[in-house]
């Protein structure tokens, strides 16, 4: 049975302990949260859900990121929060031993990172660096880029806290991590030790330190957070808060599939329907969607419609486009509908 196609009879906050969030694009979008996110986190946790808040954005430090989460009305301590930058420095203290010089790339959280794990901070290449740490920083630019690609040809081990390429913000999505890594691969012509999502490292020790037994990864990005739900055994919830859109859901090969979808964290306390086989289509609600030729998908809906925010619809797509690729993955053409259907496809950007 695809993904999606199961559904969850009860809300997750019933049968999850605990939810392990991204933050960019799930909990804020730049310096603020994402609407009703902090009241829908504290109806979760007020149905007894675990918070655990597991992010590739190395900028900051734990106690940073928890005091902004506590300021925008979702209450944390640093032990909730785990960054990339700290799953980087536990690979590189495991890999050098403590007291190795390393060279941050990145905002402050990667240099504290690297000094609570006993590594020795250095900023320039001629210090002669057994690694280089490369981490999201807004103020990154040409003489730190330099200084890394200087200490990577002479033979220091490149580590990228993630590759994410993309980071929503108020202004639209921007350059992340991976976009400014991807500058120092092209110069040395090596690729780096990469040690964020999708790596199941960082959502294995907010497992650890939660003491969860059925967790629920909760994540914006396909190639990070439900990849690495899947790497990591977990179920995973997609929300459409931050980077990732339907037409990129649609065509998403086999391991970047969610178990369920929502508009944004509200889904944890939802339920979410099944998606059932009905003759030659899959149902889900008063949706029903069915593939035809040449990667081609039809919508149509029955009933009433007018309390429905056409979610359903998505999801019968989703199940009917992925039964016909279960091994991989292919962009289809969604058939114009009208009514509810044109209006469902506008709002998804799938009409046209």
């Amino acid at each position: 049975m695809p993904l999606l196609a199961r559904g969850a009879e009860q809300p997750p906050t019933q049968t999850h302990d605990v939810a392990l969030l991204d933050l960019d694009g799930v909990v804020y979008v730049g310096p603020d949260a994402v609407p009703g996110v902090p009241a829908a986190l504290q109806s979760a946790r007020d149905a007894g859900m675990q918070l655990g808040f597991v992010t590739n954005n190395a900028a900051r430090t734990p106690a940073e990121v928890a005091t902004h989460l506590t300021e925008l009305g979702v209450p944390a301590e640093p032990a909730d929060v785990i960054t990339s930058s700290q799953a980087a420095a536990t690979v590189v203290a495991e890999r050098f031993g403590a007291g190795a010089s390393v060279l941050p790339v990145g905002g402050p959280g990667v240099a504290a990172a690297l000094r609570e794990a006993g590594l020795e901070v250095v900023d320039a290449a001629g210090q002669s660096p057994v690694a280089v740490v490369q981490g999201y920083g807004r103020d990154v630019g040409w003489v730190q880029l330099s200084e890394a690609v200087v200490a990577v040809r002479g033979g220091a081990t490149h580590v990228a806290t993630n590759t994410d390429a993309t980071i929503p913000s108020p202004r639209g999505v921007l350059p992340g991590n991976g976009a400014l890594v991807g500058v120092v691969s092209a110069v040395t012509g090596q690729q780096p030790l990469v040690t964020g999502k999708p790596d199941p490292a960082m959502h294995a020790e907010c497992v650890r330190r939660t003491g969860a037994r059925s967790p629920l990864v909760v994540g914006d990005r396909l190639d990070t957070d439900i990849e690495g739900g899947r790497r990591a055994g977990a179920p995973s919830l997609l929300v459409f808060s931050g980077v990732t859109t339907p037409t990129s859901l649609l065509a998403a090969g086999p391991e970047h599939r969610p178990d369920l979808i929502a508009d944004d964290v509200a889904g944890l306390g939802r339920a979410h329907p099944s998606v059932v086989q009905d003759g030659e289509g899959w149902r889900c609600g008063a949706w029903t969607a069915t593939a035809g030729a040449e990667e081609s998908l039809a919508l149509t809906v029955t009933g009433d419609t007018a309390d429905d925010d056409g979610l359903d619809g998505l999801r019968a797509l989703c199940v009917a486009h992925w039964a016909r690729h279960r091994h991989d993955g292919a962009a289809p053409t969604v058939q114009p509908g009208q009514g509810a259907v044109s209006e469902a496809l506008t709002r998804w950007g799938l009409a046209g």
